[in-house]
């Protein structure tokens, strides 16, 4: 979609040797225009529409349980195209098919400018500053609806003021970096605890799902302006005593 790619996911494919062609629309326009490119052009369509994809993907919830040693209470994910939430639960009820583990609760967080689950329909203009999740009419639609419903999960919309809060929150106490898509699981399981939905006492998993660094435009807006110091040791001195101060 033209104008609406992250920077730092552009300049990675720019990098790469990628043509980048641009389309006047969004998101959902490009991914209908990609699948119809795949039934007659010699290319492959490898995002969560291709199945091959979700197989490789849900094999992250086999690690988080064999890291845990059990599966989480509830697991919490950014949707958009809703292939994490639907590969994980694929996963889960693998594993538990198997013996080796219990089912988690699923928890589905979107923008709410871009939240068609929470809203019960596609929607035509999606807009938030969580560019990863700004998706109207999500492909994994009946996967990701039936991983809710089967564990008793839900899907809840943030606002975009939310998802940049739970960000820089997890940047400043865990020194962790996220894309903002990334901390809307982060922002809705903060929520969640403090509304009693998730009880206290109860294991989470809070899936991130892209580095900071693939859309650092928001975060550089949002912070404030850099401040021009001159180049001695006393200005520098005073200027981080200051900030020490402040905390």
């Amino acid at each position: 979609p033209e104008g609406k790619i992250a920077l730092g996911k552009l300049a990675q494919a720019i990098m790469h040797g990628a043509e980048v062609l641009q389309i006047a629309g969004n998101f959902d326009d490009g991914m209908q225009l990609v699948k119809e490119l795949a039934r007659t052009a010699p290319v492959t369509l490898v995002n969560s529409v291709n199945p091959h994809r979700l197989q490789g993907q849900k094999t992250a919830a086999f690690e988080i349980v064999d890291t845990l040693g059990r599966a989480p209470d509830y697991h919490c994910l950014p949707v958009g195209n809703a292939g994490n939430i639907s590969a994980y639960w694929m996963g889960y009820a693998q594993y538990q098919g198997a013996g080796r583990c219990h089912l988690p609760v699923m928890a589905g967080y979107q923008a709410a400018g871009a939240a068609p689950f929470v809203a019960g329909h596609p929607v035509e203009q999606p807009e938030t500053v969580a560019t990863a999740i700004r998706i109207g009419n999500p492909q994994s639609w009946d996967k990701a609806i039936a991983a809710q419903q089967e564990s008793g999960g839900w899907f809840a919309a943030l606002s975009d003021d939310e998802i940049l809060a739970a960000q820089k929150l997890l940047a400043e106490q865990e020194g962790v970096f996220c894309e903002p898509a990334s901390a809307a699981s982060i922002g809705g399981a903060l929520r969640d605890l403090q509304s009693g939905r998730i009880p206290p006492g109860k294991t989470l998993v809070c899936t991130l799902t892209g580095n900071g660094l693939k859309d650092p435009d928001v975060a550089l807006r949002s912070a404030p302006d850099l401040k021009p110091v001159k180049a001695d040791r006393a200005t520098l001195e005073a200027a981080i005593l200051r900030r020490l101060e402040r905390r």
